[in-house]
């Protein structure tokens, strides 16, 4: 999600929030075997004993898959330039079509849309800021079918809208009201933009077209029923005036990262849902002593917080009433004080099934979730799942169910979901000084959270809804903005994105976030961990609470200091900033990477990069100075355009993020966010000073308004996508 770095949403993102005295790294231990012994171990040879029959965290399939294809050896295309065009440029021999975007209709009775501000039923049509998504096949009948390649669903969330100053200013005629209180008419197109959908997609020929009128079709949105699964359902912290026993709640909300589960259903991040809510001035008094004035304020939600939109000032109607998160009546089961709480999960949805509602896995702990990804599943072992949160100074998590795996569950798709993600042991990492990290336990089993003074755990439950300061209790390791993850399929390997953090200090920095520095654009300087690195892990079996790392990749403009920031040795054909995206292809083994910058976009617009991952180990250790403080950190081997090298970049002020493919490898699909998204509010009347017009400037749909859209990358030859 949003870099925000540029966008108002930086006021409520997140960032900055965790104030806890947790130390930036464990310093304590000393290390007991030799760096090289701990790198250069038999870990690439125990995690290849994992794949099995496969369900990957990749995009490639819904369901439990083979083993992945013979590893490719080289990326067979030249590399794309970086570039500020209002287009998306793909490698020669490649071609992009645009096939999904912003208020495109999912119904036949919904009409075309015009794209100028007039349009409704978003209830009906695509959402707004295409984001995570999945591909779920159909066979040529329209049945699931994991093998389906030129017929599926693509899942897909809807994480926000582009906005300034209160309103949505593009789907509104005049670009909305900046003041409060909203109208009624625009906070209702608002409530509807966001969430998730289920289109069906089709080829046909070599082009491929999505069915406005399929029966799997589906919108869910910030006012569709879900149902709280996990310890926190019947908490006396989810309760509200619309389910006094704290068992269903309403929508979902700033959906990120997303990926398939090993049974086949769709899982994603609800991420910065806490910006959208009021809190009153009063409110800490109001309160009365709750201890959830403490979690309010570690969750980002301080007294007299303004909220994102003003939804809360369009009236008295419950479906505005319940974003002001304040104690105003006599219990939580008269308002909505509680409102908060019930966001902040990863969901689940089976999009075969229109008539199952979205259920919200509380196991999973409750943060700013990216996405979830799993490790390969093996017969008689738990399922296992790894999580990051993603804002400043946030951790990394990872579940492990207490149900061992049934191959023979993978047809039950949501009862599935219900046994291997409803109950199990939720975890979050500690990095050390050597190159190793153990996983902690969050639970009440934990003398450190049972008895920890600061914030009462009562139970399960509350481990669950304030899991932010469960791993405070605990003593997690900070780290950089932990966003996607991904799970090599061919060795086991965890990689995780940390993005950037502007607030990484010389003297906050450690092994697992060792870099400082100070970066230019144009006349302003950027500090910190400017750039962004990504992270590897490895552990001889995925439930196993001990784990080695490295840093895979340390982004990097190609000019920088190869002994200070470059450390990954980047050239012009494969330099980037704030890696975020990350998924791997089961069809070729490559590591997809794609970029939501802020810092380097005076030179490039953000991009997609295609890697071929190594092994941990198969680097060096890198030791960097500050002043008198020495930090040692471990590197993976440098990189050269024969590893990595840049596929993709977008049109001007776009994220790309959200990546899938069909289960041959032939078809790419990507996500295109909030192109233009620096225009300001004042010209929405004037498209000839939107910073972007795609892709109505390529002939897709009708107006000049830029929309959010998905793309799919073919190989012009019909042959496998980067190989």
């Amino acid at each position: 999600m949003s870099k925000n770095t540029q966008r108002p949403t930086d006021s409520f993102s997140g960032d900055d929030i965790n104030t806890s005295a947790n130390p930036q790294f464990d310093h304590v231990l000393q290390a007991r075997l030799s760096r090289r012994n701990i790198l250069r171990g038999s870990i690439g040879m125990a995690g290849m004993g994992l794949i099995g029959a496969a369900g990957l965290a990749g995009c490639a399939s819904s369901a439990p898959m083979t083993p992945v294809a013979k590893a490719l050896t080289s990326l067979g295309f030249k590399p794309v330039a970086k570039g500020m065009t209002d287009a998306v440029i793909v490698p020669e021999g490649y071609s992009a079509q645009v096939i999904y975007a912003l208020g495109d209709p999912l119904s036949a009775n919904v009409p075309a849309f015009k794209n100028d501000g007039t349009d409704e039923h978003f209830d009906q049509r695509a959402g707004d800021h295409h984001d995570g998504m999945e591909w779920f096949g159909l066979d040529e009948q329209g049945k699931p079918s994991r093998h389906g390649a030129t017929r599926g669903l693509i899942a897909m969330n809807h994480e926000a809208t582009t906005d300034e100053k209160l309103s949505s200013f593009f789907i509104h005629a005049n670009g909305g009201t900046a003041t409060l209180p909203r109208p009624t008419a625009e906070v209702d197109k608002e409530l509807m933009i966001h969430g998730l959908s289920v289109v069906e997609m089709r080829k046909q020929g070599d082009r491929w077209a999505y069915n406005p009128a399929s029966g799997y079709n589906r919108r869910v949105t910030t006012m569709s029923e879900a149902a709280i699964h996990g310890p926190a359902r019947g908490s006396e912290h989810l309760v509200t005036r619309f389910s006094s026993d704290a068992s269903k709640v309403r929508g979902t909300l700033n959906n990120c990262g997303a990926g398939p589960t090993p049974w086949g259903t769709y899982v994603s991040g609800e991420e910065n849902w806490f910006g959208y809510f009021h809190r009153d001035a009063k409110d800490d008094t109001a309160r009365k002593g709750d201890k959830q004035v403490q979690a309010l304020n570690r969750y980002g939600r301080k007294a007299g917080a303004a909220s994102r939109h003003g939804w809360e000032s369009a009236g008295q109607a419950d479906q505005y009433a319940r974003w002001n998160n304040s104690a105003t009546g006599a219990s939580a089961k008269d308002d909505y004080r509680n409102e908060m709480n019930t966001f902040g999960y990863i969901v689940e949805l089976d999009p075969y099934d229109k008539a199952q509602v979205l259920r919200k896995r509380s196991a999973l702990g409750r943060m700013g979730h990216e996405n979830v990804t799993f490790s390969p599943v093996e017969p008689g072992k738990p399922v296992v799942a790894y999580m990051g949160d993603d804002s400043r100074g946030e951790y990394m998590y990872k579940f492990v169910s207490d149900a061992l795996w049934d191959a023979a569950d993978a047809s039950n798709r949501l009862a599935a979901g219900d046994k291997y993600l409803d109950k199990g042991t939720l975890y979050v990492a500690r990095f050390k000084e050597d190159g190793t990290g153990e996983w902690i336990e969050l639970s009440m089993k934990n003398p450190k959270i049972a008895g920890h003074a600061a914030f009462q755990f009562t139970s399960e439950a509350d481990v669950a809804i304030f899991t932010r300061l469960a791993a405070d209790a605990v003593g997690a390791t900070k780290m950089d903005r932990p966003e996607w993850g991904g799970v090599n399929p061919r060795n086991g390997e965890i990689y995780f994105t940390l993005t950037n953090n502007s607030k990484r200090t010389a003297e906050t920095t450690d092994a697992a976030n060792p870099r400082y520095y100070t970066d230019k654009k144009g006349s302003k300087e950027q500090k910190g961990n400017v750039n962004g690195h990504i992270m590897r892990m490895a552990q001889a079996q995925p439930a196993d609470v001990n784990f080695r790392w490295d840093i895979y990749l340390f982004a990097s403009e190609a000019g920088a200091d190869r002994s200070t920031v470059n450390l990954s040795n980047l050239t012009d054909e494969n330099d980037l900033s704030s890696p975020d995206g990350l998924v791997f292809s089961k069809a070729t083994g490559i590591c997809w990477i794609e970029t939501d910058d802020g810092a380097y976009t005076d030179t490039t617009n953000c991009m997609l990069l295609a890697a071929l991952p190594g092994q941990l180990g198969d680097g060096d250790a890198k030791a960097l100075k500050y002043g008198d403080k020495t930090v040692t950190t471990y590197a993976g081997k440098p990189q050269t355009p024969a590893t990595l090298k840049r596929f993709l970049v977008g049109p001007k002020g776009a994220e790309i993020t959200g990546i899938c493919e069909t289960p041959d490898g032939k078809a790419l699909f990507i996500n295109i966010q909030h192109p233009g998204e620096n225009t300001a509010m004042a010209d929405v009347g004037n498209p000839a000073n939107y910073e972007s017009q795609w892709p109505a400037n390529i002939g897709y749909g009708a107006g000049k308004r830029p929309r959010s859209a998905t793309i799919v990358i073919t190989k012009n030859d019909g042959g496998l996508i980067g190989a």
